[in-house]
Formats: C-alpha cells, sequence, structure tokens
C-alpha cells in the first residue's frame, strides 16, 4: 500500500488487516516502555494546515512508538504562512529525505494531488469536508471490540452530514466490512449527490433509533455541528442551516430520551470535540453506553497500524512486529 487517501483504497481484506494489526498495537500502551522497531530509521512529517489536537497527537505518538522521527508543521510558524503552496512545502520536506508525509490540507481533494507530486507514501489525515480515513479505522475497530461483527450490523450516523469528512468516510469503510449504514440530517445538511452513497437516508431521528423505518440501530455516532464551516461563522448561530442551535438540539440532539430509543446493546460513539448540549447530552456522551474515550485509545493504535502498512509494511527491510506483541 503506497497511500492511504480515502477509506474507498481499501477492500475488506486490508481494512481487516490493518484493523488486527491495531489490536497487536494496542496490547503495547499498557507497557511499561512504548516502543517497536520497525519504523527505525524513518522519518514521517505530520503538515497539519488546520487545527487539530487528537489526530496529529495521535499520529505524533504513533510515529514514535513505532521508532520513526517525527517532524509537525503546521501553516503557522511555517512558510506557508508566508505564502508558500501546499506543493512547494511537500516537495522541500520531500527533497529532504521524508519517508512519508501525514497531511491535513484546507481543500478537499488536495491529498490526492499531493500523491501526485511526491514519491513518499501520503496519509490523509482530513482534508477539508472530503474523507478522514483513520478516523473512520479507529472506528470501526472500537465497534469491532464492543459488536465483534460488522455482519448485518446497523450503524446510524446523525448530525452535519455535509461538512463531515468522517461521515463520508465512516459510510465507505463500513459499508465494505458489511455494515448497513443510514445517514439522519436535516435536509440543509444532508450533502448533495449522498443518493449514490452506500447508505440509506433519513430525516427522522426519532423513527431511526427506535428501529421503525429502517431496522433495529447497533450503534450511533453523532457529528459534530461544524459551526465554522457554516455561513452563520464560528458564534454558533448556523444562519442558512438551521433556525437555532435549540431547535437543533431539538431536532437532533442525542438527549436521554433519545438515548433510551436504543437497544441495550447499542454503544453511543462521537469523533470530538463534543458540542455538549447541542449534538450530544452529557448522559449520552459521559454514560455506560459512549465508546468515546475508547475511540481516543483506539486512535494511537490504528494510526500505529495504519503507518506500518504503509510506511514500513510492503518494505523488504521493515522490521517485523515483534511476536510478544499479541492482541
Amino acid at each position: 500500500m503506497k497511500h492511504l487517501l480515502s477509506a474507498a483504497d481499501l477492500d475488506r481484506d486490508e481494512a481487516m488487516a490493518i484493523l488486527d494489526t491495531a489490536a497487536r498495537m494496542h496490547a503495547i500502551q499498557t507497557r511499561e516502555v512504548k516502543k517497536l522497531p520497525p519504523l527505525r530509521g524513518r522519518t514521517i512529517v505530520n503538515l497539519f494546515f488546520e487545527d487539530s489536537t487528537r489526530t496529529r497527537s495521535s499520529f505524533e505518538i504513533a510515529g514514535k512508538w513505532l521508532s520513526a522521527d517525527v517532524i509537525n508543521v503546521s501553516a503557522k510558524g511555517s512558510s506557508v504562512s508566508k505564502g508558500e503552496s501546499l506543493r512547494d512545502t511537500a516537495l522541500t520536506g520531500e527533497a529532504m529525505g521524508v519517508d512519508a508525509l501525514v497531511v491535513r490540507p484546507h481543500a478537499s481533494g488536495a491529498v490526492n494531488r499531493l500523491a501526485e507530486w511526491v514519491d513518499c507514501h501520503v496519509v490523509n489525515a482530513g482534508d477539508g469536508t472530503h474523507e478522514h480515513p483513520t478516523q473512520a479505522l479507529l472506528a470501526a475497530y472500537t465497534l469491532r471490540e464492543r459488536l465483534g461483527t460488522f455482519a448485518d450490523r446497523h450503524v446510524v450516523i446523525v448530525g452535519d452530514i455535509t461538512h463531515s469528512r468522517v461521515a463520508r468516510s465512516n459510510v465507505l469503510l463500513l459499508a465494505t466490512l458489511g455494515a448497513r449504514v443510514t445517514l439522519v440530517a436535516p435536509p440543509t445538511l444532508m450533502p448533495s449527490g449522498v443518493a449514490s452513497w452506500p447508505c440509506t437516508t433519513s430525516w427522522d431521528l426519532d423513527e431511526t433509533l427506535s428501529g421503525k423505518s429502517h431496522g433495529d440501530v447497533d450503534a450511533v455516532m453523532m457529528l459534530r455541528v461544524q459551526r465554522e464551516r457554516m455561513s452563520g461563522g464560528a458564534d454558533g448561530s448556523g444562519v442558512g442551516y438551521f433556525p437555532s442551535a435549540r431547535e437543533y438540539a431539538i431536532g437532533y440532539g442525542l438527549s436521554p430520551a433519545r438515548l433510551a430509543l436504543l437497544p441495550e446493546h447499542a454503544p453511543v460513539l462521537h469523533p470530538g470535540p463534543m458540542n455538549r448540549g447541542l449534538e450530544i447530552s452529557s448522559m449520552a456522551a459521559d454514560g455506560d453506553r459512549s465508546l468515546v474515550l475508547d475511540q481516543v485509545r483506539a486512535g494511537v493504535a490504528v494510526r500505529m497500524a495504519v503507518l506500518y502498512h504503509v510506511v514500513a509494511g510492503a518494505d523488504d527491510i521493515a522490521e517485523p512486529i515483534p511476536a510478544e506483541v499479541t492482541a
């Protein structure tokens, strides 16, 4: 695997191989010395042109725990702030002997162009409103740990689908793994072209969660309302998408009453950061059903697995994962 640009890049066997590797990587998080040798001598540059806490930190930890040299570059404080293009920044890094670029650009599809410009490995860490394949992988890993299988499982994804790169990647990956996916959002936050996605859609959250319209629900994933991408700006008004934050919470928030509609086995996921009281209540975010922190814990293991498969997995000089690291 040369790059990971989209969840669509993975067939079922490749996705399951990454999840299986992640299970082995997860084991080292309880060890006193959290180091493995496979990427020793490799250099990974994290190029982040949008703010990030979880993704950037987990990629940095993942690279270091695999013994790679990791360099973080953000738009602020780099030549990008002086007007340098993404292409020139990437080519400069490659000219310095970088083995892999982990990239989060502003523009949707920019990582695909970048992969055409460089010879090193490229991993998509979230491009605009397009895709976020490693986030989908860690959600799948977390779901597999709880549900055991994806076959005939029904996952409901709720919220700001239009601006969500997480939704797109999850739909593609979960469908590949054999799950059924239903997207729920107000009409203004359901993207054009969604009819071509491998999923069903609904505008009625209560009917969907109760199982009346699309069958019993096995898991629900709430998405952040991305107010900074809306015409209302970062003040939370959501102008042009919904009348008010209160009305959105009433219609599409995971309240305690809606939580009670779910079958007992159905967990709650959220990629974070969360807008508590808007798309998710504190009871849902912090309760026994919540897998939010499990997703964070899985993030490092999954990104270790991705870096191993992309950067080292096909390389003859790659050191194997030690046999004692087992799930």
